[in-house]
């Protein structure tokens, strides 16, 4: 049974850093990306970044561009959203992804497989 499991989120102040980790497990190896999603309170949910399982392809949204880079981690099956710079606005439910699809795949309706997330707050 496919499972997500993202760690890594807390606290921090403005301008501060935290490292997100996703650790996957029963994914088939028909899983084309995985990506990072948030929702923040009375929000929609939107799109952060993803990065192809071959690594071969990245993508964030404006929002983070230049300050969030995501990775596949050393472990195997694990994808690292390293966020520096933070911000007020980034404090959200930060939700780990995985998708087959390899269309539109900064759609959430593209993910098949989601994470049950953790929380970020960055205090100004």
């Amino acid at each position: 049974q496919a499972q997500l499991v993202e760690s890594g989120g807390g606290l921090v102040q403005a301008g501060g850093s935290l490292r997100l980790s996703c650790a996957a497990s029963g994914l088939t190896s028909n899983v084309y990306a995985m990506g990072w999603f948030r929702q923040a309170p009375g929000k929609e949910p939107e799109f952060v970044a993803y990065i192809t399982w071959s690594g071969g392809s990245i993508d964030y949204s404006d929002s983070v561009k230049g300050r969030f880079t995501i990775s596949r981690g050393n472990a195997k099956n694990t994808v690292l959203l390293q966020m520096n710079s933070l911000k007020p606005e980034d404090t959200a439910v930060y939700y780990c992804a995985a998708t087959t699809n390899a269309m539109r795949i900064t759609s959430r309706s593209a993910y098949d497989y989601w994470g049950q997330g953790t929380q970020v707050t960055v205090s100004s």
